[in-house]
């Protein structure tokens, strides 16, 4: 969500500034993480990078084993900070986003998963 400009606090990411737990878990992790919005694509659109895009849930397993062994990882972050604009999501918040990634992971490769 977009909001005035607040200060992030130090050791965490810009979803710090959020409100859905979901998100706010994720605030400490070391990945350079944004909220969907104008932020996050006029950053990749600069610096021309691929959109690397998490959509989850508070109570998801799966968002919780990426989270533990995968976003919580320096030298995993390191990578993702580098090549990518990381935009991560909360389904609850935004089913509207979901069910388009979901629509279109379905035709992509005929399966998909909560």
């Amino acid at each position: 969500m977009n909001r005035p400009e607040k200060a992030i606090p130090e050791g965490k990411n810009r979803l710090a500034l959020e409100t859905s737990p979901y998100l706010l878990k994720h605030a400490d992790n070391p990945v350079d993480w944004y909220p969907w919005g104008k932020e996050a694509f006029a950053k990749a659109k600069s610096e021309d990078k691929p959109i690397f895009l998490s959509i989850g849930y508070s109570t998801c397993y799966w968002c919780s084993v990426m989270e533990r062994e995968s976003f919580a990882d320096a030298s995993v972050a390191e990578l993702m900070n580098r090549y990518v604009v990381s935009i991560k999501v909360d389904r609850e918040e935004r089913p509207d986003l979901d069910g388009i990634y979901m629509n279109a992971i379905m035709l992509m490769t005929g399966q998909g998963g909560w």
